[in-house]
């Protein structure tokens, strides 16, 4: 496994989560945000001080894996990180339920493949993560988001398989902690996650991670 110093969280709204655009600056709270890539940089730096660890967030409210690929030179490759982290997939059909992009699945998983094809290929050495996409069901979340929202998830897991990348069940956790009955409490609209929520997505993706960190 490479040494990983240089680490970068991309994705839409809920890796973004408010970060501060115009500065750019690596292990800063303002340009990481306020969600779990923050929380998720701040376990990394307390664990590694030594390491000299550069963490990037890239995410941007609103994209889908299209505006991934348009954006990927300078917002990925340029930045010649060790380790990506992507997590994409909501938009791609939020968009399309609103009336706002016609994407299918396949075309989701084929733009997805390109895109880790691209960055495998730019970047040989890189640790790739694939995060799954998740709803959970309530506020914006109803019936018509399904079954084809499963679908993107499987198309995702499967290009994981692909790519042999790590992947970080996000899905899954969710599922079990909205076993109590309130899904809100983890995320109010049923996709972007409360501070809870974020909070373990970070856990999640620093267990995932771990044994790649370790170097």
């Amino acid at each position: 496994m490479p040494d990983i110093t240089r680490i970068l969280f991309q994705g839409d709204s809920i890796t973004d989560a408010g970060r501060d655009r115009k500065r750019q600056q690596a292990n800063a709270s303002g340009s990481l945000g306020r969600g779990y890539a923050m929380l998720a940089a701040a376990r990394l730096l307390a664990d590694h001080p030594s390491r000299k660890l550069k963490v990037h967030n890239r995410g941007i409210s609103g994209n889908k894996v299209p505006d991934l690929e348009a954006r990927w030179e300078a917002d990925c490759i340029e930045l010649k990180p060790d380790l990506v982290s992507i997590l994409i997939g909501v938009n791609d059909i939020w968009h399309k339920l609103n009336g706002r992009y016609d994407g299918t699945v396949a075309g989701y998983e084929e733009e997805l493949h390109r895109l880790l094809d691209r960055t495998r290929s730019a970047l040989p050495k890189v640790t790739l993560v694939l995060c799954d996409p998740f709803v959970l069901r309530c506020g914006a979340i109803d019936d018509k988001w399904f079954p084809e929202f499963d679908e993107r998830r499987a198309a995702a897991a499967r290009q994981a398989k692909v790519f042999d990348v790590l992947w970080v069940p996000f899905q899954e956790m969710f599922d079990e902690l909205a076993k109590d009955g309130e899904p809100a409490y983890w995320a109010g609209d049923g996709v972007h996650p409360t501070l809870a929520g974020h909070q373990k997505m970070a856990d999640a993706w620093v267990r995932v991670t771990r044994e790649a960190m370790a170097g």
